[in-house]
């Protein structure tokens, strides 16, 4: 099977150009023609081999560019930029293929394509039991909203990683950090936890630990908005939240590589010069033109605590900004379940275990309490084992109790794997009036040949 990303790029491949294909032979023959038959039969060929590993596989384009899952795949071919002109032409951005599409289901979507008007018309309203065609809602056209779609959630996300990356290489070069990049990936950040708050808490789980630095600023940025949203914080405060936590970090610009990158953990001589980024990050910030005031200020409070304690040593505060707790809060969060040559990731319960240590001492205790709300001890995306022995991906957070989140169980108690996944909530009795399940501990997504993040319900928070 295709588990790895690499391994289903020449099916992601196939499958738009059979698309692609298949769609330009029913603008020319017959719906009977050999021609549109073949592409289709190639498309479920592709779709077959790919859904073994995810239920559904998401077709959308992004930037003028075909994404399937979570894969960009650029240099369209010319029947192929035809057809993402005619899909955007008619406000279609993604096309979902559920498992147990058919060819007849194929067949009349490629003919549908093929009737569209080529120049700006209504979204088509058609309705089949295994695709589902995405439309660009009347609230998303009027503002910089993403798509409904988990792979345009993903682009974001690796978008918002690389505008990070040119943001510190700029602070790095020039002494300031490039501003528009940050703010791009802001926006679309605090567009996105507004919208599907869900998805993107469980995309920071899902990071590539080669290049932590900027994914642990992104992810930063993201929990610190879902804190500030879940708060009532919206528009640009929250904005400014989130490029504030987002740059939290830029002082460390100024330390060596050779302790920043250090793979073992550092001596105490290098603790006493890594602790100077604080200092560092808010002298670039306070310097650099269209900074919010607040950012200068998070990034000298980030690492002190409510009792006092912290660095930069010597610095007293009677009481630190909203702002900077909850981006410490997420800056603590994210650091401990994040693997690194010197460090295992702790689980989340261990994680919010040493956030609630000593109650209100470090952290702000009622903050901590709505956190531990927001993300539940098993957040949305984490792959789980059940008391009956399934196997399921946590979807939503239950706040009442964190223990029986609502899920989809994709194997059974035997070890078989569902068909199709079945939706539970934990703190509900099963039909048949058994006891309630909950959540024993979690799993290593990778053992079991899935990514949780394929069975996340992407909808409006």
């Amino acid at each position: 099977m295709a588990t790895d990303p690499g391994a289903r790029l020449p099916l992601y491949d196939e499958l738009l150009r059979r698309f692609a294909s298949g769609t330009r032979a029913a603008q020319l023959y017959a719906a009977d023609h050999p021609l549109l038959g073949r592409n289709v039969e190639g498309l479920l060929g592709a779709l077959k081999t790919l859904q073994q590993q995810q239920p559904s596989i998401a077709v959308g384009i992004v930037d003028n560019e075909f994404v399937v899952a979570d894969t960009p795949l650029p240099k369209a071919s010319a029947a192929m930029k035809d057809l993402i002109d005619r899909l955007r032409a008619n406000k279609i951005e993604r096309i979902s293929f559920d498992r147990g599409v058919t060819a007849e289901e194929v067949t009349e979507l490629m003919l549908g394509i093929a009737r569209l008007a080529s120049k700006a018309g209504a979204p088509p309203s058609w309705t089949f039991p295994h695709i589902r065609v995405g439309r660009i809602t009347a609230e998303e056209q009027g503002g910089d909203g993403i798509a409904s779609d988990m792979a345009a959630i993903r682009q974001l996300y690796a978008s918002a990683v690389t505008a990070a990356e040119t943001a510190w290489d700029s602070a790095a070069g020039d002494g300031r950090p490039d501003v528009p990049a940050a703010l791009h990936a802001v926006e679309g950040l605090a567009d996105a936890v507004t919208q599907n708050r869900t998805a993107l808490v469980a995309l920071t789980a899902m990071r590539n630990y080669d290049n932590y630095t900027f994914t642990h600023m992104v992810n930063v940025s993201i929990l610190t908005m879902g804190q500030a949203r879940a708060l009532g914080i919206e528009g640009r405060l929250l904005r400014e939240f989130g490029l504030s936590a987002l740059m939290h970090d830029i002082g460390k610009v100024r330390t060596p590589k050779e302790i920043l990158q250090k793979p073992e953990r550092l001596t105490e001589q290098e603790f006493v010069i890594m602790r100077r980024h604080p200092v560092e990050g808010a002298e670039i910030l306070r310097r650099t033109p269209e900074m919010p005031i607040l950012a200068p200020v998070v990034a000298f409070e980030h690492h002190l605590r409510m009792d006092g304690t912290g660095y930069p040593e010597g610095a007293k505060r009677s009481a630190l900004n909203l702002g900077t707790m909850i981006c410490s809060i997420a800056d603590v969060y994210d650091a401990m379940r994040s693997q690194r040559a010197y460090q295992q990731a702790f689980p989340t319960d261990r994680v919010l275990a040493v956030l609630k240590k000593d109650d209100g001492a470090h952290f702000e205790a009622q903050l901590v309490r709505r956190f531990v709300q927001l993300l539940g001890i098993y957040p949305p995306g984490t792959l789980v084992k059940l008391a009956s022995e399934s196997i399921a991906v946590v979807t939503r957070v239950h706040a009442p109790d964190p223990y029986r989140p609502r899920v989809k169980v994709l194997f059974g108690a035997d070890g078989s794997r569902h068909d199709t996944p079945i939706e539970r909530n934990l703190w509900e009795r099963a039909p048949d009036g058994s006891t309630l399940d909950s959540v024993v501990s979690p799993l290593d997504a990778t053992l079991y040949g899935v990514d949780p993040l394929d069975f996340i319900d992407v909808v409006r928070a």
